[in-house]
């Protein structure tokens, strides 16, 4: 028996602790079922949950729910990115340890998702900061060093001043800023440890292709990431001799149109001039103050200076000036670009900026427009032109012949590049992953033994400024080689985005004695993963990668770790992303304790399509808690009648003016009284019909219309009395499938609905309701009714009805009988199954 009036916190606090007591979301492997891995992006336990958490974790609860109801063996897991900055950045602000921080923050962030009644299996909960996940993780970078994969080297690199570590080139923000702090990164040569991506680069590009799941807007990003080219790598002499530099284009077809080159500022023979010109030398110091990524470089003023120092053209001999340039990154390419101003923007810009001269040797194809080069460089494919003898060629004919001579007479060689290049992934910070590897007396590198495994990070470390305090740490300094001679630790740690490349799999074996076992061959890949587009290139790559290499360890299947994904849009307030410096967030928390879970959970989901940005509106929300009270009192006041028959005595639909009640029009048939056949079979009609659109939304993701139609579906139910036997049939089967279709979206609410309907067992156990065709097909449709273009009213008549027909119709109509008495009909407008226009004088 329902109470009478919905009281949220008391719903939901007994679902939560029937599903804790009977562990109703652990699963484990069962050959027999169709098994399916949904997972949310695992979050960074900041302290609190946010409106973008809470709107991610309910997509993936709502997909997991309905596939647990297809009936799947369904594995959604959660844990914790726990490595990372902020911790390091809270422990400094407020000595406090990173790892007391984190630990506090993980247990608030977990009462917060279980709060929101979330469908996980908390038994392969983990964090990646315990020394029981990231074991493995060191484990394995050993056997990519022992296979070459994982190396270390000086390199130029991205260098945070205000949180004192290396950031990855994706960490670098097109303004040149980090990712993190905000903060304007250096250019600094450091010693790093990297691993080989590129020598992925290929595979990793071809799979994109078979990502049918995945939305083209990631994939496009992914492409331009790993940025294949094909093109010649050749070489330029030098005026007075000398080694010979080394250029890699693209564009062969404009070679004649070179003007000048430009060189990276860390180039040898920009270093040589620098000894001898001080205004060189301040530049190149100018430069080392701008980050390394090729976006922040694009934005820059174009800077340079002059060398004084020529290059040969390699066909036709003219001298060639050098230039050092700000716009030139040692670690893309050679550090050397040939410049060819008159067909390349960031060429043509620095060009003008330096009075260098724009030649023009492209021209657009016959019958195009002609470009103005004192407007811009032209850039698009044409014919050659002032470059004999290779005029009058189109591009590909071009590319050819000129990558021909260049073989022949400038040492040239084609080649395809890739503008990814190797990951990074070392950092000179305190809170990650210790690197699992020592130093001997002459500095030769050690992997640490797999039996000394794991590298701890001593959690009890205290901060004295922002350097890693394991630098200052005799203890953890000191190691001993297996032979017993001293040692020293390496005190850099792993980019965070390591832990996040393998995590999922991890999921798949809790307490495996290896880093994976043959449950993940059950449970991989994961069928649908759900996160922000924001980390299409950063993580969604890594993780691509590092399935790769597990796969090459013999760890796993395949060659994709996911599926499906979904990346959700962002949560909106006035137009603006909800951040804490925009002043408009919303505590999730807030929400919960006053509307409950479920509101929270149903705005969310009706309020956009997934994929879209979504408004926050307060009044949408009270909306979405108002339906939720109107379901409560229409099971309140029906249940007790479904089986005993009798009137309801409500006198009407209980009117809460939530946007979505239905208009109680007596002169609606469908509003039959006792005995009424008729009115029950459109009732199951109707309710079959909205069942096959939520299905259809369901498999689309279209969370949005599965929650407006459960909203038509109990506008249809209240308008059918249970004062028959066949009302009361048609109302229970309704109700049920009602229920069945927001048990996703509302499970706390429809739990308890479900239970006082009587039904077997528990609505996360049912079989997901399947549309009956034969109740479909509409016999009897509601028809507008216009005179003289005026809607006058709405009647009933046979799907296939002709306008005779439903002008007989209309003639009974009281409403609209009115508008017809003592007038000729002169022309009659169908249109099929939805209205017709009556002209009369």
């Amino acid at each position: 028996m329902l109470e009478k009036h919905y009281r949220p916190q008391e719903v939901e606090r007994e679902a939560q602790e029937y599903w804790r007591r009977e562990c109703c979301f652990n699963v484990t492997e069962d050959a027999g079922r169709e098994k399916f891995y949904c997972l949310s992006m695992l979050p960074y336990p900041s302290g609190r949950l946010h409106m973008g958490h809470v709107r991610n974790y309910t997509i993936g609860d709502v997909i997991s729910r309905h596939q647990r109801m297809r009936g799947k063996n369904v594995l959604q897991p959660m844990g914790w990115d726990a490595f990372g900055l902020p911790a390091e950045n809270a422990a400094i602000q407020n000595n406090v340890p990173p790892a007391e921080w984190t630990y506090r923050n993980i247990a608030a962030m977990k009462k917060q998702l279980q709060r929101l009644g979330f469908a996980y299996d908390w038994e392969r909960e983990f964090a990646t900061c315990r020394p029981d996940y990231y074991r493995f993780e060191q484990w394995f970078f050993n056997r990519l060093l022992h296979k070459g994969l994982a190396y270390k080297k000086m390199a130029q690199v991205n260098w945070d001043p205000v949180e004192q570590t290396v950031l990855a080139n994706e960490q670098v923000d097109s303004e040149g800023r980090g990712w993190r702090s905000g903060a304007v990164v250096e250019r600094r040569e450091v010693s790093q440890w990297f691993i080989r991506i590129t020598d992925y680069a290929e595979e990793l590009l071809a799979g994109i292709d078979q990502l049918d799941g995945w939305p083209e807007s990631v994939k496009t990003m992914q492409r331009n990431w790993i940025g294949r080219s094909e093109g010649v790598e050749f070489a330029f002499s030098l005026d007075g001799g000398g080694e010979p530099l080394r250029v890699y284009t693209t564009r062969p077809d404009t070679l004649m149109g070179v003007t000048y080159m430009a060189l990276a500022a860390e180039h040898p023979l920009a270093l040589r001039a620098a000894r001898k010109d001080a205004a060189v030398a301040a530049f190149i110091q100018e430069c080392k103050r701008a980050g390394t990524s090729e976006a922040a470089v694009e934005k820059m003023q174009k800077k340079g200076l002059p060398l004084g120092m020529n290059a040969l053209h390699p066909l036709s001999g003219e001298k060639v000036p050098l230039w050092v340039a700000n716009f030139v990154l040692a670690g893309y390419g050679t550090g050397a670009v040939m410049a060819v101003p008159g067909h390349d923007q960031r060429d043509w810009e620095f060009a003008r900026a330096h009075g260098l001269p724009v030649r023009r040797v492209i021209r657009p194809a016959d019958g195009e427009p002609d470009v103005d080069l004192a407007a811009g460089a032209f850039e698009a494919h044409g014919i050659t032109c002032n470059s004999a003898p290779f005029d009058g060629l189109d591009f590909d004919r071009a590319f050819d012949a000129i990558a021909d001579a260049l073989v022949e007479k400038a040492a040239g060689e084609r080649r395809v590049n890739y503008r990814l290049r190797d990951w990074g992934v070392s950092r000179q910070r305190f809170w990650g992953c210790p690197i699992p590897v020592v130093y001997d007396e002459a500095g030769k590198v050690h992997a640490v033994p797999d039996e000394q495994l794991p590298v701890v990070l001593p959690e009890d470390a205290e901060f004295l400024g922002v350097q890693s305090p394991l630098r200052e740490s005799e203890e953890f300094l000191r190691a001993r080689l297996p032979d017993g001679a001293p040692a020293t630790r390496e005190t850099d740690t792993f980019d965070t985005f390591v832990e996040s490349s393998w995590y999922y799999a991890r999921y798949c074996c809790p307490g495996a004695g290896a880093m994976l076992d043959e449950r993940a061959r059950y449970w991989l890949p994961v069928d649908q993963y759900v996160g922000g587009i924001e980390h299409a290139v950063l993580h969604l790559l890594y993780a691509r990668f590092f399935h790769k290499l597990m796969r090459d360890a013999g760890l796993v299947d395949g060659a994709e770790p996911f599926t499906r994904l979904l990346t959700q849009g962002m949560v909106l307030k006035d137009g603006a992303k909800m951040s804490k410096s925009a002043g408009n967030t919303v505590d999730p928390q807030d929400m919960i304790d006053r509307f409950g879970a479920d509101t929270a959970r149903l705005f969310i989901m009706f309020a956009a399509p997934p994929e879209s940005a979504l408004e926050w509106n307060d009044d949408a929300v009270a909306g979405s808690h108002r339906f939720l009270h109107r379901l409560w009192n229409m099971f309140s006041r029906t249940v007790p009648l479904l089986d005993g028959g009798g009137e309801s005595g409500s006198g009407g639909v209980e009117s809460e003016n939530d946007g979505t009640e239905s208009r109680n029009d007596g002169g609606d048939p469908r509003n039959g009284g006792a005995g009424d056949e008729s009115a029950a079979a459109r009732l199951r009609g109707e309710v079959h019909r909205l069942l096959a659109r939520i299905n259809r939304d369901y498999r689309r993701h279209q969370f949005n219309t599965v929650v407006a139609a459960a909203m038509e579906m109990l506008n249809a139910l209240e308008k059918l009395p249970p004062d028959s036997a066949r009302n009361r049939a048609a109302l229970r089967e309704g109700m049920e499938i009602l229920v069945q279709a927001l048990s996703p979206v509302a499970p706390h609410i429809t739990h308890k609905l479900w239970r006082a309907l009587g039904c077997a067992g528990d609505v996360i156990d049912s079989s997901w309701p399947e549309p009956d065709e034969s109740l479909m097909a509409r016999r009897r449709l509601p028809m507008a009714v216009q005179v003289n273009g005026k809607l006058r009213g709405q009647v009933e008549a046979a799907a296939a009805a002709g306008a005779d027909e439903v002008l007989a119709e209309a003639m009974r109509h009281a409403g609209i009988h009115r508008h017809l008495a003592g007038k000729t009909v002169r022309k009659k407008i169908l249109v099929p199954g939805r209205l017709l226009n009556i002209v009369v004088d």
